[in-house]
């Protein structure tokens, strides 16, 4: 039975699941969740029998079930290790995980849609704004730093990394946040899109995309 991803065409945590299974080449089936305001599958009971924080992405792969795109990532990497996307010595495994969670930490929860649309309907505020620009030039100001001459995020070879910065990147695009304090970030971004694995994962090429 093939890996069974439970994903959403926008989720950019879902995106990060699906560059990784496509990088590393793994046979997979993606069951599309909707999130889409009015249909909400992730809240139905059916979903939320499997992952009882409703949230994409969850992994299945045989006995395993999975929630939260960095804990099946490990899992991924730890389970499938023929084609590797965290280095395997330090400082570069170290290196890779810092770009990850300032990514997954302290970028994305803070510009999720959930949150974006507690603070509209709560407080009345536009967070497409300045609000979701502010983070991530807060967050990007300091990836810059850690950024290689490339052609990847991190160096020479795609790593864990790339597959958190490019949905990132993605959704800057999306809400026109200028990037142009961020030239490494960029590049890295566009020549991992350049690659298969990355191509296949966008959201615009998913079954579910609207």
């Amino acid at each position: 039975m093939p890996i069974r991803l439970y994903s959403y065409w926008r989720s950019s945590a879902a995106y990060r699941v699906r560059i990784a299974l496509n990088f590393k080449g793994l046979d997979h089936e993606i069951v599309p969740v909707s999130l889409a305001p009015g249909v909400s599958e992730h809240r139905g009971e059916a979903y939320r029998a499997k992952n009882p924080q409703m949230l994409v992405p969850f992994l299945e792969d045989g006995e395993m079930a999975i929630a939260q795109s960095m804990a099946i990532l490990e899992y991924l990497e730890e389970t499938y290790p023929g084609v590797r996307l965290l280095p395997q010595s330090e400082p570069g495994r170290s290196r890779v995980r810092t770009l990850c969670s300032m990514i997954a930490c302290d970028i994305h929860p803070l510009n999720n849609l959930r949150v974006m649309n507690y603070i509209k309907s709560e407080f009345g505020a536009d967070p497409t704004d300045s609000w979701y620009a502010h983070w991530i030039h807060e967050g990007f100001a300091a990836a810059e730093t850690l950024a290689s001459d490339g052609p990847y995020v991190l160096g020479d070879e795609v790593t864990l990394a790339d597959a958190f910065l490019v949905p990132q990147v993605y959704n800057a695009r999306r809400f026109s946040v200028p990037l142009d304090g961020f030239p490494k970030l960029v590049a890295a971004t566009d020549a991992c899109n350049e690659l298969s694995a990355f191509q296949d994962a966008a959201p615009e090429a998913q079954s579910d995309a609207d």
